[in-house]
């Protein structure tokens, strides 16, 4: 009887193992499921434009990322037409059409993670343009095969006030590639460069404090260096190494209020670089520590209240083109050592947007529908230089050799309105908009603040977006 007892024990074991194996594999995986979807939350969506343009214009990313069409370019001057029977033509005066998917991106949020006082997160986000080919002056190909591109990419730390509460004293400390504190606050167009170059528009890596100092206030502090939006130099190149000799970081400083749907930002950037790294006395090359320091300081204002939303930005920019607008500097003096002092072009800024637009149609399935209604206006004025430039060739011309720019040194002014419609149902987007742009330009004849006032008129691109996405 004992070895009938110890022979069904032995089998009751082999049968009960498994099962507890089994039913062991499944709570771990249920636990790795659930810490999986507690803390990293993915999302993305699938991008398309369908984009067309009246005339050339000064844009990048497969010509989806509008900055202003280009001054005029006639094949021959009046006289010459007159006697040659050639029409005369704007040669810049043609129109293009394209539709990419290049902007489709993915991406994820690490979040609750907390260790004793500390709150962990983070975010890694890539979009697929990256490596594919540009276009020339002459033409508008896009080739190659588009490659992962890293967009945003940091991690998050923070602490909670014991005393106070999260919503009275907290302190957040970002480091990592994320939106720079100039650009974090963007409009509601759809297009995809969001505004700029009216705004700030760059995301770059960085070391950023949020302090909230009680229930309104929010100060902002940050270090920034430069990768992908970069600053110009010597022969209109754009580096990282004008920052990297400089060795000091671009600096931000910001306040904010924030109260029932009210939001006011306001704050300053910094950035010293060394344009070059090497000159030359009689003919020698020499170490030189070339450096300019600009500041550029801005105002923000939102307002938000059910269906309607009313955003507005001002930035007084000095050199702003590592931030994607306007900007460069010139040479105001050649010193005795080799080394150069240089002054920067100001720009004037602004934009606003509206938007209005609500729930329309049946609304009790799965897929909510919504209209809106996104209006966008933008302003740019040219100031020139802060001091005269410096004639280094002798020629009594300013040019190239004088100073540095991004895109056209002819440009005065510039304005652009942009109507949108956008229609959503659940995660699928419909966007129809259009993007009247029209610029000041000159001869070309610069004055000594690297302004052209001479021959002044006005060159108009319109531009017809329609863009469909759906979000994940």
């Amino acid at each position: 009887m004992k070895h009938v007892s110890s022979w069904l024990l032995a089998i009751s074991l082999l049968i009960c193992v498994p099962v507890t194996a089994q039913e062991n594999k499944e709570v771990k995986k249920e636990a790795v499921k659930s810490h999986l979807k507690q803390h990293f939350k993915p999302y993305g969506f699938i991008r398309n434009y369908f984009t067309y343009d009246s005339r050339e214009s000064w844009s990048g990313t497969g010509d989806l990322y509008n900055y202003q069409p280009k001054d005029e370019s006639w094949n021959q001057t009046v006289a010459e037409a007159a006697t040659s029977g050639v029409p005369r033509e704007d040669l810049n005066a043609m129109s293009t059409f394209r539709f990419l998917s290049l902007t489709t991106r993915v991406g994820v949020n690490i979040v609750g993670y907390q260790w004793r006082g500390t709150e962990f997160g983070g975010k890694i986000e890539a979009d697929f343009y990256a490596g594919l080919s540009t276009k020339t002056a002459q033409t508008h190909s896009v080739s190659g095969v588009a490659q992962f591109r890293l967009r945003q990419a940091y991690l998050t730390l923070g602490w909670d006030s014991l005393k106070m509460g999260k919503d009275y004293a907290r302190v957040d400390l970002l480091i990592g590639q994320a939106w720079h504190p100039m650009a974090a606050d963007l409009c509601d167009a759809i297009a995809l460069n969001s505004g700029a170059p009216f705004g700030p528009f760059s995301r770059t890596p960085q070391v950023k404090m949020d302090a909230r100092l009680g229930k309104y206030f929010t100060l902002t502090a940050a270090g920034l260096w430069q990768m992908q939006y970069l600053s110009i130099g010597p022969d209109n190149t754009t580096s990282a190494e004008y920052i990297a000799y400089s060795k000091t970081p671009e600096a931000y400083l910001g306040i904010s209020v924030h109260d029932k749907g009210w939001l006011f930002r306001a704050g300053a950037d910094v950035l010293s670089i060394s344009p070059r790294h090497q000159g030359s006395i009689s003919g020698v090359k020499v170490s030189v520590k070339d450096r300019i320091t600009t500041a550029s300081p801005f105002v923000y204002l939102q307002y938000k209240k059910g269906e309607f939303s009313f955003k507005a930005k001002s930035i007084f920019a000095e050199a702003g083109e590592h931030m994607n607008m306007y900007g460069g500097y010139g040479i105001k003096a050649v010193n005795a050592d080799g080394s150069y002092a240089y002054t920067p072009i100001r720009h004037s800024t602004s934009w606003i947007s509206i938007v209005y637009g609500g729930k329309v149609g049946a609304q009790e399935d799965k897929h909510p529908q919504k209209l809106q209604g996104i209006l966008f206006g933008g302003y740019v004025h040219n100031f020139g230089t802060k001091e005269a430039l410096y004639d280094i060739d002798g020629d009594g011309k300013y040019t190239k050799a004088e100073f540095f720019y991004p895109r056209s040194a002819a440009m005065n002014q510039m304005w652009r309105l942009s109507p949108t419609l956008l229609y959503t149902v659940g995660k699928f987007q419909l966007g129809l908009e259009y993007e009247i742009t029209s610029v000041q330009y000159g001869d070309g004849t610069l004055d000594a603040h690297a302004l052209s006032t001479n021959g002044l008129h006005w060159v108009t691109n319109h531009r017809v977006q329609f863009m469909t996405k759906y979000n994940f």
